[in-house]
């Protein structure tokens, strides 16, 4: 027995014999709440680790998404006479601050035991690189700690994102923009897999689908994501009628060669990168 359940019995046994004080009846009681709290906690880890499971978000009572009547299309369309880099800031900051939300939301069911990988669907498994460059496995909650600090330093970084008149943009913007995106599509991924339920039991689903519409569109139309990064969800962007099927396979077969890695702010943690579990080669 462990020594939790010995002060339990050690406390009981003193309660009913009547030789314990107040003070010693109140410890009890602290002792009690503390194991119902560590048991309902580990239950609700158990109830959450992440396996291959029939995809919850495919099903056709959750294929919904806000703003149903509004084309979406609309919105990612670059403005006559506006900057695309300004474009591409408005809207990596926008996706940055909604993911972050949603995440927020479901965050204390991603624990180190229920999700020890970062995984999405189709054996997806995103590995980071530590600071000597090697591939490095770590737990889901760890990952996307390390995604959210990277962008919200960099988005915040004067010298990449300027807010200030007369500032540039950096010659790399769009590098870093497609890094960024990559990896906020990497969360993404994770919701879907490992947490869409919750979700749903919180009623999000539906402003979590029209994210993931707005974004697909996003790179549809500026193609700044690799189709071997997005062709996990590719099953969702049919179920979901974002892209017309022919849009599907042309942006699969469109994109081709090596992403653009932007070079990491000062005092970031380490470069992330994905591989596939029995995979495709790096």
């Amino acid at each position: 027995m462990g020594g939790t359940g010995y002060v339990l019995l050690k406390y009981l046994h003193c309660f009913f014999c009547l030789e314990c004080s107040g003070t010693s009846f109140l410890f009890f009681i602290i002792v009690l709440v503390l194991i119902c709290s560590k048991a309902r906690r580990k239950d609700r880890e158990t109830s959450s680790v992440c396996t291959e499971e029939p995809k919850l978000y495919l099903e056709e009572a959750v294929l919904e998404r806000k703003l149903p009547d509004i084309d979406l299309r609309v919105l990612v369309d670059l403005p006559a006479g506006l900057d695309y880099n300004e474009w591409l800031a408005s809207h990596t900051i926008a996706f940055f601050d909604l993911i972050n939300l949603v995440y927020g939301t479901i965050s204390e069911f991603c624990t180190m035991s229920g999700c020890p990988d970062m995984t999405g669907p189709q054996l997806r498994t995103y590995l980071w690189f530590d600071e000597k460059g090697k591939k490095t496995r770590v737990a889901a909650p760890q990952y996307i700690d390390y995604v959210m600090t990277f962008t919200q330093k960099t988005i915040t970084d004067e010298s990449i994102f300027p807010t200030k008149y007369a500032h540039e943009f950096p010659s790399s913007f769009e590098s870093i923009v497609r890094k960024i995106l990559r990896l906020l599509f990497h969360v993404l991924a994770h919701l879907y897999h490992c947490h869409f339920r919750e979700v749903v039991l919180l009623n999000l689903h539906a402003h979590l689908n029209c994210l993931f519409a707005h974004l697909t569109l996003f790179n549809a139309r500026f193609s700044l994501i690799e189709p071997r990064e997005t062709e996990i969800l590719e099953d969702l962007v049919v179920a979901l009628k974002i892209l017309e099927p022919d849009e599907v396979t042309s942006d699969q077969e469109g994109a081709c060669g090596e992403e653009a890695t932007a070079p990491p702010p000062p005092q970031q943690p380490p470069d992330p990168q994905d591989t596939q579990q029995m995979a495709d080669p790096q």
